[in-house]
This record gives structure tokens, sequence and C-alpha cells, in this order.
């Protein structure tokens, strides 16, 4: 799907200059750097980012999504604008307001979903089908493992689908995107923490809606590392406990209201990142084509299958745990890179039609937005080279067509096997 050059409003990034840095923290000359010098760097720090943010997302502080031009309108519901204008006419769907220049249209994220639910209808959740979940994983970190989770929700959203994103990485870095401060505006009842040590059973005491609509967000924060704890703790201390299920069976009650549950994991082989792996209907594996991401790839699938057995021993459940998809994703890819070709054919080769056909291009683009807390759904204006920003969005948007593509199909399996 084209993704045509974003139209005018939404986030724009403020010119001001950056706070004047804070001062310096004073040091002796082989001073030993205790706790209370590590807390002042994590308050210099924290004050830093949120000064960034300001500044960044001036001047509501808060990010806000794009709007769409009619040419993008038309690329998600798969027609010519001729056919939009007609069906404007007829005053069934919203027409979206004319710009101040008078014959351009813009459409807010909220009326642009409505079109998508109603011309894409084929894809969407069937009735009595439950949301599809979607875990995001790798064990090694500077993958854009969070990114393209991010994009996920982004796409499927923009696509008409009712989508739940949950950040299980104490990093917070998907809570990020959504324009939170992990530290400073999340609390220990807005994540996973209290279904991880029992307080809670039902996921529904940490939804909060988004800036962008219809996805919400089950945050993240630092003190989610309590959540190491608290799982195997709850396993020697209760009969029964099922420490990898926690997520899973806490989701049971949201699955009729989300058509697609996007999972964020820990880069690491931990308790929370079992439980959102085993609360996965599918998972997708970004690896940039490096030998380091290669080999860190092949050691995800190893401990993944030694523990899925174990698992599976212990439920005591006749049917073991299986995926209805399983994506590896190329991210990342930097053409100029002389062991991209390489390494790409030793990926392909491996994973085989477990590989997505679509690469992920390390850009400016990517970079750049990162940089702004945001993704290359969240352009409304690129300030760079137009194909730069063509050639990311262009390949998020087939990564995302092609995930759906897998989502919609497992719903029609399923149909077929009642």
């Amino acid at each position: 799907m084209a993704s045509p050059t974003p139209a005018a409003g939404g986030n724009q990034v403020s010119t001001a200059p950056l706070p004047a840095a804070l001062p310096a923290l004073a040091s002796a000359p082989r001073a030993r750097i205790d706790m209370a010098r590590i807390a002042s760097l994590a308050t210099r720090a924290g004050s830093m980012v949120e000064q960034i943010r300001g500044r960044l997302l001036a001047p509501e502080a808060r990010k806000i999504p794009p709007v769409y031009s009619t040419a993008q309108l038309a690329a998600l519901c798969g027609v010519d604008k001729a056919h939009l204008a007609c069906r404007i006419t007829k005053e069934e769907l919203p027409s979206g307001p004319l710009t101040p220049a008078g014959g351009k249209r813009n459409f807010e994220l909220s009326e642009l979903r409505t079109w998508t639910r109603t011309y894409r209808a084929d894809k969407m959740r069937p009735a009595g089908k439950k949301a599809f979940t979607i875990a995001v994983g790798n064990f090694k970190g500077g993958v854009a493992k969070t990114t393209t989770a991010m994009v996920l929700a982004q796409g499927l959203s923009l696509r008409g689908h009712r989508v739940l994103a949950i950040d299980t990485d104490p990093q917070g870095s998907l809570t990020t995107l959504h324009g939170l401060l992990p530290e400073a505006e999340i609390s220990e009842d807005m994540t996973i923490a209290p279904l991880c040590d029992g307080s809670q059973t039902d996921i529904r005491y940490a939804i909060r809606s988004t800036y962008w609509d219809g996805l919400d967000l089950v945050a993240a924060a630092p003190f989610l590392f309590s959540a190491e704890f608290a799982l195997p703790a709850r396993q020697m201390q209760e009969p029964g406990a099922r420490f990898w299920d926690v997520l899973n069976a806490g989701l049971e009650s949201v699955r009729d209201l989300y058509d697609v549950i996007v999972i964020d994991t820990p880069p690491s082989l931990s308790y929370v990142t079992i439980n959102g792996l085993w609360a996965a209907n599918g998972i997708i594996v970004p690896v940039p084509p490096s030998g380091l991401d290669f080999a860190s790839s092949a050691q995800f699938w190893s401990l993944l299958a030694d523990l899925g057995g174990n698992l599976d021993a212990q439920s005591g459940e006749r049917a073991g745990k299986a995926f209805d998809f399983l994506h590896v994703l190329l991210s990342r890819v930097d053409p100029s890179d002389p062991a991209t070709p390489a390494v790409r054919q030793w990926i392909q080769a491996t994973y085989g039609e477990y590989t997505l056909p679509v690469e992920i291009p390390k850009t400016s683009v990517t970079s750049n937005k990162a940089a702004e807390f945001a993704t290359v759904s969240d352009v409304q204006k690129y300030e760079g080279a137009a194909k730069t920003y063509k050639r990311a969005a262009d390949a998020y948007d087939s990564f995302v067509d092609l995930v759906e593509q897998s989502v919609v199909s497992s719903w029609a399996d399923k149909a077929e096997v009642q």
C-alpha cells in the first residue's frame, strides 16, 4: 500500500532551543560513585527527558495524531479519489472539513477509521471470534523491536482494527512512544505488575486510552522489574500456580473488546517475556542483517524451544503451546553495509518460509522520529527527502499488510475448524 506524502497539521516539533543543561554533578578526583550519586544522576536524566518532551511536543506537551488527505484515505480504502468524492456526496460517511484554501479535504484519524472499517469489512474480526494476540520479541536490544510493535499497532488501527498495545518492558519504550514518561506519569496500577503479584486477575484495571484513536495502552515503567520476583514467588507459594499463564488469563475478559492485541516484550528471556509469548497467537521477531543479531536470533529459538517443552510438560495439557504464525522481519537493513547481503542470505536460508517478504530499511526517517519519541506513522510533514520518507513508510505499510493477512487467515482457519 503506497504512502502518499502526509497532509499538513499534527505535531510540529518546536524550534525553540533546548533548555539549558542542568548543572554538572560535583565530583572529586577518584571519588567512588555511591547510590546517592546515582540517584542524583537519575533525577537529572529524568528532568532532561521531560524538558525535551515538552520541546518536541510543544505547545500541548502531548502527542496528537496526523490528519489525512483524500489520497491517503483512498489508498487505505483501496479506491480512487473520484470514488471517494462521489461517496462523500451521499453523506453516509464523514466528509472531512475543507482546508482553509478550499478544494481539499482533511480527515481526522477517527473519521478515517470509520471509512476503513466500512471499506475493509471483509478484513475485520468476524463475529464470535476473539482478539488475535501478537508478541513482538527478541532477546537482543537494538533490533527495532519496540518501533515494530508501535508501527504495527498504529497500522492495524489505521486499517480499522481496534488495538490494545501492552508494554511489558520495564524500560517503557513503547509507553514513551505514546507520549508518556514512564517514571513521571505511570503508576504501578497502570502496568501488568498487579497481575503478576496476584492483586489483580483482570487486565481491564490497567487499560488507558491514548492519543491515537482505536489504540489503547497498558503502560510500563521501571518498577515493573518487581514482576520478575513476584511471578516465581507466587509459583512457590501457590500450589498449582501457572506463572507463565498470568498475562494470558488476565487478557481473557478483553478478547471480545479488541480485534488485535500487540505485546512488546523485554529483550531477555524473563518471566515477563514468557508471559508475553505464552499469551500470543503469533510471534514477530525483528532481526537486523548483522552477524551478532543473527547469532542472537538463533539463541532465541533454542531457548524458546527448550522452555516450551518444559512448560508443556508442567501444564499437563494434551495439546502443547502452538502459534498460528511465526514471522521473522528483516529490520534496520542498511544496503551500504558490506555484510548485509551475506547475512541476509543466512537469515533467508535459515528461516525460509518464516521470513517475511519485506525489509525495513535503516533510514534517517526512522532514526529522526525515534529521537522525537515518534514513528513513521506519526509523521505529518517530513522535512527531509520525500523519497527517503516514502521508502520507509512503504516498507512499514507492506509489513502491516502482511501481518494483517496472517491474522485474517487465522480467523478464517478457526472458523473452518469450528
